[in-house]
């Protein structure tokens, strides 16, 4: 991990490039780190390319000052410390923007399907039951970013399995009773209504052994 340079901006490339006057109002409220994000990985969005934070070590600012901020901005930086080092903190920004469509909310979403806090899963799943329905912006939007980001979300199903496989075996014996699995069949159902054909299921149809 690599101290925080004062002239560095990498969350500015974490959101497309029309966002970047806000992003740069966000990152003034944000209280100074002594490290940088790091782990970036890169999706696709409306046909740019972002670099998203794997974790970042900032402390929230205050409430009063979060409602300062415009809608946007409160979203960008909603998303920014979803990907926060401490798991509650990630829950409670993921809270804010979990029923969000707009398409530079979905990477942020769906990396923490991909991560191993279950209580976020199930998070995630309430607010997304309705994905299935094809015509929900729900259903259009991941559907279309998932067509985009085809590596990303491979990797997504394969992390869903392994979290559940280390940590949650003892008490879903079954993959396909654990909240990843259902969630995950809502992705693939609205990647393939997008994609206009199966998508493939990285997932166990049985639990092994």
């Amino acid at each position: 991990m690599q101290p925080l340079s004062d002239n560095s901006d990498p969350l500015i490339a974490a959101f497309p490039a029309e966002f970047a006057g806000d992003v740069e109002t966000v990152l003034a409220v944000m209280p100074a780190s002594r490290w940088g994000p790091v782990n970036p990985f890169s999706v696709v969005v409306e046909g740019q390319e972002v670099s998203i934070p794997g974790r970042l070590y900032h402390d929230e600012p205050p409430a009063d000052v979060v409602a300062s901020l415009s809608p946007r901005q409160r979203q960008l930086l909603h998303c920014l410390y979803s990907r926060h080092c401490d798991g509650r903190v990630r829950q409670r920004h993921l809270a804010e923007i979990v029923g969000s469509v707009d398409p530079w909310v979905l990477p942020y979403v769906l990396q923490l399907v991909g991560e191993y806090v279950v209580e976020i899963l199930v998070a995630v799943i309430d607010e997304l039951r309705d994905l299935a329905a094809p015509g929900n912006p729900g259903h259009l939007a991941y559907g279309q970013f998932i067509v985009e980001n085809p590596l990303f979300f491979a990797r997504t199903q394969r992390r869903v399995v392994s979290y559940w496989s280390c940590y949650y075996r003892s008490t879903w014996a079954s993959f396909r009773g654990y909240p990843g699995c259902a969630l995950l069949d809502l992705l693939r159902s609205a990647a393939s209504d997008r994609a206009g054909h199966p998508w493939p299921n990285l997932a166990p149809a049985v639990a092994p052994g």
